[in-house]
């Protein structure tokens, strides 16, 4: 598996893939998917998971001290965030995810400043829960995002060397 950038040429692929019944329980949210291509800030890496060549999901990074829109609130630098999706219902429970985040974990602490990694999954959506719990991310809080009630979790750099 490979990670390579999501470019405006994956706009129709992800509109698809934001509106899979599986996507929209685990975030809800719809993007702006033509705005959002269309621009590198400095503070955000969105990928394109790859498997022997075929797109299999989506990882964004971000830097939610710098994050324009503030949606972490007021944290401290160095830290990063993840958000993760499965495109296709057929590719769940094969163990991709599970690929793709412990690349994205080893990918952000290559960045020797990083000290942890905060998610954010909806309160309700249990199985995201024992999947980062898994990961050796530790449940932080419970906390509302506009209006999804999620859990924060988080993954401290000497927990995961």
């Amino acid at each position: 598996m490979n990670f390579r950038p999501a470019t405006i040429k994956d706009l129709e692929l992800l509109q698809h893939w934001d509106n899979q019944p599986h996507v929209i329980v685990a975030n809800p949210d719809e993007e702006d998917w033509e705005f959002e291509l269309q621009r590198s800030p400095d503070w955000r890496e969105q990928l394109i998971a790859e498997r022997d060549g075929e797109p299999i999901g989506f990882v964004q990074i971000i830097d939610p001290h710098l994050e324009d829109s503030h949606y972490w609130g007021d944290v401290p630098p160095n830290l990063r965030a993840i958000d993760i999706w499965i495109g296709e219902r057929e590719n769940l429970n094969k163990g991709y995810g599970t690929t793709m985040m412990k690349m994205a974990i080893e990918r952000i602490f290559k960045e020797p400043n990083v000290t942890a990694i905060l998610i954010d999954p909806l309160a309700s959506n249990t199985k995201a829960h024992r999947f980062y719990e898994r990961l050796g991310f530790q449940f932080v809080e419970e906390r509302v995002f506009g209006s999804d009630e999620c859990f924060v979790y988080e993954l401290k750099r000497e927990h995961y060397i």
